[in-house]
């Protein structure tokens, strides 16, 4: 075993700021720290409460989350998803592309919530609460007189005789997710999936969910159903980034008018959180009808913690260090103390992320004052007078270029498939991307059609090459191709765009579908182009909207300091994390004077892995080894040791990084960054 210094000097700084940004929590692999129970205890006995008398009663409530910003909104709720999910089944519901897609993008959300599987359990939560319900039986022979799935049916429409939409069509999908061959098709039918003809026929179901109404009524039935199990929690996150009104600010209202439908129609067993940063519910709530406002039934405050609980926080984050140590470290925080957070907050009260950032700083200095061959506790005086290194430009981009892979690296593990995202939050990333990028004139919705408005948009080139349209459509449905096909024509008749992209990777029919020859009409041998989307540029734009919904909702933390959102655009602009998109290069979206320097060049895993060990040694400033070989073979599974250790090597030789004692077994290297002069 090696000395509690040797430790600090060769790990990953555990306050590193990529192990706090918030998000959706079904995307978390489980916290790789533990929770302090006493953390906002009483808030979390406050929302049992509520949740038991729901499952009690069977009436919806709603809870208004509020907080500053870093008090921990994000973890607390997937705390409450952990703590309380053998209670009731958990859906994150993230921001909103379009206000008037409110009700099917709660239902997309809620569904996709529902797939996944809870901690302890081998199935997902919706098959959990299908295989509870008492109509779920076997019939002996009634099931082998009228069938299997018209004896499911049957049951079902049994037990639930009224107050069901569509009953027949609603538990026909159900009985189909029981089916393994078919429970990925249902399941995309219930998130609302434009689905072929072919599909619906195999669901015996006539349509898929198209409209707002319809997407509430299935919802309405799950919460019907959801009165004989468990209770349903919505949980609205990260609402900064929610599509904004005519006047320009969010868009709250939209929400609260779910709500309000929830609590005024009765739809049952819903425990409905709104968890939102102070100051943005405070500028927004005067927008909200006051009806719906009264609809609230318990809001809920996150204070700062005081100084014991922030102690707590800095000793769950050192002691996988300390456990390293061959001797047991002078105390629970070491290489910090308890002074330097008395100094720091001397009113006793912090916010948990403050807290976090002033651990990264310390431990920082710490790591590189043994290196300089100082003591690790360092004294009060130097604590508060060092400044943070991040400071320096040049560690602000490296720390960026590693959150940008860390986060990409957990968005290749969760999306698989194009179509997991709907036509318009595929829209809202291009645009995203796009405006970044300084592209002139982006604007949604192209089309006129009121339906498929929302897969297109245009932007200009250039005056002299005029305004392109680009539609983005991944609905399997041929007959919905169809008609966005005929509406494109017509965008074209118009003069509306002077030139056209189709991005899509669906099926385009066959010659005697008449979509098909739409298509083949407009983007063979045309000026118009037709772009097959990869999965890997699905990904960069994925990570960057997360991006945006930090930034926006002002938890976007690198190392020592919080990121706005103008500056993640400049810094998304700097360190060119966008060329490797194909999908951007297809739309020769690099090739025009749009206002970026980007190149196009591509970047392949031992050129990104390179770029990963050195911004990782920079950020640190000091890394053993096998810590850095570690990391990076996290980072990039499909390259071995020996690959890492070459790319270590030849940013040794380009003089970017060095080790500090090679003599030393390889084991025990530390590496550290050059400062160039």
């Amino acid at each position: 075993m090696a000395s509690i210094e040797q430790i600090v000097q060769r790990a990953v700084n555990p306050f590193d700021s990529t192990t706090f940004r918030p998000g959706n929590f079904w995307h978390e692999d489980g916290q790789t720290h533990g929770t302090i129970e006493s953390i906002h205890q009483d808030i979390v006995a406050d929302v049992e409460s509520i949740l038991n008398r729901v499952a009690s009663d069977g009436r919806s409530r709603t809870i208004l989350l509020s907080g500053d910003s870093g008090s921990g909104k994000s973890f607390l709720l997937s705390r409450l998803k952990k703590r309380l999910n053998p209670q009731a089944f958990f859906a994150y519901i993230g921001p909103w592309p379009e206000s008037d897609y409110i009700w099917r993008h709660t239902l997309r959300h809620t569904i996709d919530s529902l797939t996944y599987v809870p901690e302890g359990q081998r199935e997902s939560q919706l098959l959990l609460w299908l295989k509870s319900l008492s109509a779920f039986r076997e019939g002996g022979f009634l099931k082998r007189l009228i069938g299997e799935r018209h004896l499911f049916v049957h049951n079902f429409k049994s037990t639930y005789p009224t107050g069901i939409y569509n009953a027949n069509e609603f538990f026909s999908i159900l009985y189909y997710l029981t089916e393994p061959k078919r429970y990925s098709l249902a399941c995309d039918w219930l998130k609302g999936d434009d689905l072929d003809e072919e599909s619906l026929r195999a669901l015996h179901v006539s349509s898929s969910i198209d409209t707002e109404h319809k997407a509430q009524s299935i919802l309405a039935n799950f919460g019907r159903i959801a009165t004989a199990t468990q209770p349903i929690v919505l949980c609205f996150d990260n609402l900064d980034n929610v599509d904004r009104s005519d006047r320009g600010y969010i868009d709250l209202q939209a929400l609260f008018n779910v709500n309000s439908i929830v609590h005024n129609q009765k739809l049952r067993n819903f425990l409905v959180i709104v968890s939102i940063v102070t100051n943005t519910w405070n500028e927004n709530a005067r927008h909200v009808q006051g009806a719906d406002l009264a609809r609230i039934d318990t809001e809920l405050h996150l204070r700062p913690i005081d100084i014991d609980r922030a102690q707590q926080l800095w000793e769950i984050r050192l002691a996988p260090l300390h456990r390293q140590a061959d001797n047991p470290p002078p105390s629970p925080v070491y290489p910090l103390s308890r002074e330097a957070l008395e100094r720091k907050f001397p009113g006793d009260r912090a916010l948990p992320r403050s807290v976090l950032m002033l651990g990264r700083s310390l431990f920082q200095q710490a790591k590189v004052g043994v290196a300089n061959g100082k003591s690790p506790h360092l004294e009060i005086s130097e604590i508060t007078e060092v400044e943070p290194e991040i400071d320096r430009p040049t560690d602000k981009l490296a720390a960026f270029k590693l959150a940008w892979e860390t986060e990409l690296a957990k968005v290749r593990e969760k999306v698989h498939h194009i179509r997991q995202f709907s036509a318009p939050e595929l829209m809202q990333m291009l645009r995203q991307v796009l405006e970044v990028l300084g592209v002139t004139g982006v604007q949604p919705k192209l089309l006129e059609s009121p339906t498929y408005g929302r897969y297109s948009l245009s932007f200009y080139w250039s005056f002299k090459l005029g305004r392109v349209g680009v539609i983005w459509i991944e609905e399997p449905n041929l007959g919905s191709f169809c008609r966005v096909m005929k509406a494109a024509q017509e965008a074209l008749a118009k003069n509306t765009c002077q030139f056209l992209y189709l991005i899509r990777a669906e099926n385009l029919g066959v010659p005697r579908n008449q979509g098909y020859r739409r298509y083949k009409e407009l983007f063979v041998d045309s000026i118009h182009r037709h772009i097959i989307p990869d999965l890997e540029s699905l990904h960069i734009l994925e990570t960057y909207h997360r991006f945006v919904n930090s930034a926006k909702s002002e938890e976007f933390v690198l190392s020592d300091r919080l990121v706005d959102f103008e500056e993640l655009k400049e810094l998304t602009i700097r360190s060119e994390v966008l060329q490797d998109c194909r999908l951007l290069q297809k739309l020769d979206v690099f090739s025009h004077d749009l206002g970026s320097l980007l190149n196009t060049e591509e970047h392949n895993t031992f050129d990104r892995a390179k770029e990963y060990i050195f911004a990782l040694v920079k950020t640190q400033q000091l890394i053993g080894q096998t810590v850095l070989v570690e990391s990076a073979k996290a980072q990039f599974p499909e390259l071995k040791k020996r690959d890492i250790n070459k790319v270590i090597s030849t940013l040794c030789k380009e003089n970017c990084i060095a080790i500090l004692n090679p003599d030393s077994n390889p084991e025990e290297h530390l590496i550290s960054y050059i400062i160039s002069s």
